[in-house]
């Protein structure tokens, strides 16, 4: 074969390349939805999949790029995807046509990844009975149950921070609050000390870390999956079980077996499991494996620590900027205290409306799950629009985008609670905050979360003023590499006792 014969065959490759990347590149031009031109291979994502940017902010780009849209059109290498922006479409998808939407649409693979069969990626199918009978570990009664176990959690987070103060440097306050929740959903969840506070080795933060650390490894595997989810399959005949699945299988399968032979009980979520593998008939036909037993709490440790300990860090970072701010909610602390003695309980919490406004806020500004994804269950179309589209077309709702135009929260950059009173909130439209969600898919756990979360900060800032220190990250960088919302350096801060005379 001549030169001119070779190269004639390389054009021919990459013109079927080019034509199998491309060729459905008018799709949302031809439904009369606008969006930016996406090039070969990447689509419109190539920051975000080469890691220069965070998939929250490059939506908030598209999102203000196309200010008067209500749906804009991107690709996800050559998926197109909808970007829905309407809060009354959003309300029609999360909650009066959830059943044409209730796919998150995340690849779950029982023999790839086993754990991945967990609530928060689940079809249908399996999701919705799962949710019916895991969703009463976390009504309002359970989480009082639950209470003195978070509490007790909380005092030793001050007691960690009292021996790192020993040290006279300032604080990384992710790793601390992280440590703080992993014990949390430990006692809570698993009717197990975690001991991350108190154990420098312990096991179950090393698997924390493992997971959300951003390192080649775990984005390489989540790059494959997305893009190549047949060889991602392929690769799992070949490497073995990674050690998050063996740790966390052995955990909850042994822990269960333990309860059963010595008869203990606690109504905890692990009970929770238990019932359903004595009663598999419960949940339909569903195939109750250990895997898919595992997943479940999987996912309950897994999302329990990282969004609780992440906005908790996120607020002490505010709270060390925003000193006023700072100096109310402890007032009122104090205030909480003063009216009833030492014993903080669940109505005490319940009682502050700063610190329920504070809370808010950061959750406004930092929403740790940054867009929602769902996946059309059926052909669908948008009210008062003309877009019809069919089964498995792929939507996202930009939160973060959502939560800092300032057309809805006017000078989105600032921290201020007061978004958060009574008047405030009846002049936005509820689908303008949405950071556990909306409609029957949302956050399970998020009176969970709520209440780890006041708890930790409520004994932090009755005893410990938060400062900015020269390693404090100003202005606040956001991490490329994660799929939650991340500072790039972590949050440094000094803490500092308060003397009570």
């Amino acid at each position: 074969m001549g030169p001119f014969e070779i190269l004639c065959g390389i054009a021919a490759i990459l013109l079927a390349a080019y034509y199998y990347f491309t060729s459905n590149y008018d799709f949302w031009k031809s439904r009369g939805i606008r969006g930016p031109k996406p090039i070969p291979i990447f689509g419109n994502v190539k920051d975000v999949m080469l890691n220069k940017k965070f998939a929250g902010e490059y939506l908030m780009e598209i999102y203000n790029e196309y200010k008067n849209e209500s749906m804009i059109g991107i690709f996800t290498r050559k998926t197109p995807v909808l970007i829905v922006k309407d809060p009354d479409l959003i309300k029609d998808i999360l909650i009066k046509d959830f059943s044409k939407f209730a796919d998150r649409g995340f690849p779950v693979s029982e023999k790839a990844d086993p754990l991945s069969q967990h609530l928060f990626a689940l079809e249908p199918k399996r999701w919705r009975p799962l949710r019916i009978k895991l969703s009463p570990v976390f009504t309002s009664g359970k989480l009082k149950e639950m209470f003195s176990l978070i509490s007790e959690c909380a005092d030793h987070l001050e007691q960690y921070i009292e021996k790192l103060m020993s040290k006279n440097e300032p604080i990384e306050c992710r790793e601390v609050t992280a440590k703080y929740t992993t014990d949390v959903i430990g006692t809570c969840a698993f009717g197990i000390e975690m001991n991350a506070l108190s154990d420098e080795d312990s096991e179950f933060r090393r698997m924390g870390r493992m997971i959300f650390t951003p390192t080649w490894q775990n984005i390489l595997r989540l790059r494959i999956r997305q893009a190549l989810p047949w060889l991602f399959e392929m690769l799992s005949y070949i490497l073995p079980q990674s050690q998050i699945k063996q740790f966390f299988t052995c955990v909850v399968i042994e822990t269960m077996n333990y309860r059963e032979t010595n008869n203990v009980i606690r109504h905890d979520f692990i009970d929770m499991l238990r019932e359903l593998k004595k009663n598999p008939d419960k949940v339909g036909d569903i195939k109750l494996t250990e895997s898919l037993i595992a997943a479940q709490a999987f996912v309950f440790f897994l999302a329990g620590f990282e969004t609780s300990s992440t906005t908790m860090s996120h607020a002490l970072y505010e709270l060390a900027l925003n000193q006023q701010i700072q100096d109310k909610l402890r007032e009122e602390i104090e205030q909480e205290y003063t009216k009833h003695g030492s014993n903080l309980t669940y109505e005490n919490v319940k009682e502050m409306n700063y610190l329920d406004k504070v809370f808010k806020e950061t959750l406004r500004k930092y929403p740790p799950v940054t867009f929602l994804m769902r996946r059309s269950t059926s052909s669908y179309t948008f009210d008062g629009t003309t877009l019809d589209i069919t089964k498995n077309q792929k939507i996202w709702i930009p939160i973060f985008a959502i939560h800092r135009d300032p057309d809805i929260y006017p000078k989105p950059d600032t921290f201020d609670p007061e978004r958060f009173n009574d008047e405030a909130i009846q002049t936005r439209h509820p689908m303008h905050y949405l950071p556990f969600g909306d409609g029957p898919r949302n956050c399970i756990g998020a009176r969970f979360a709520v209440y780890q979360t006041k708890i930790g900060l409520i004994k932090m800032l009755r005893n410990y003023k938060v400062e900015v220190c020269d390693k404090t990250q100003i202005p606040y960088i956001i991490e490329p590499k994660t799929f939650l919302l991340a500072p790039k350096d972590g949050i440094h801060l000094s803490i500092i006792k308060i003397n009570r005379t």
